[in-house]
């Protein structure tokens, strides 16, 4: 099962501030989801959003880790 992350341990996570992801959240610029009056994120959606979000000059490195991860 996907871990599920709060608002707080997303920022943490990202080390940014809760209100910065809370923004992002309400204007569906970080993918999350609101269950009554709080947000949940699943981590590995918040994983390959933040790969999406690296510079292109760096994705033949990314490209290169994630080999080394396969087996």
């Amino acid at each position: 099962m996907e871990e599920i992350m709060t608002l707080e341990e997303v920022a943490k996570y990202l080390k940014m501030q809760p209100q910065t992801i809370y923004t992002w959240a309400q204007t569906g610029k970080i993918p999350g989801a609101k269950i009554g009056k709080e947000w949940r994120f699943r981590k590995d959606i918040i994983d390959e959003w933040f790969k999406q979000h690296i510079d292109e000059k760096f994705l033949p490195l990314l490209k290169e880790m994630d080999k080394k991860k396969k087996p």
